[in-house]
């Protein structure tokens, strides 16, 4: 922190941008409750839930950004 408080003496806005993306995807994945509790035993299923998940929320925002 700087003398006077506030931001952090370096701070990068660009890379704060992009662990905010980040952060946010991952809150969204979370919110899945079959990712949340992981209903899914093996790994193999849990990774094909991510998978499903991820791209719902993907062609959620590509219908939403598209006109």
């Amino acid at each position: 922190m700087g003398s006077r408080g506030g931001r952090p003496v370096g701070h990068n806005a660009s890379l704060y941008k992009e662990r905010n993306t980040v952060e946010r995807l991952i809150n969204k994945l979370k919110a899945w409750r079959g990712v949340a509790i992981r209903y899914d035993k093996t790994p193999g299923s849990y990774l094909a839930g991510l998978h499903l998940r991820v791209s719902m929320i993907w062609i959620k925002d590509l219908t939403r950004t598209t006109p």
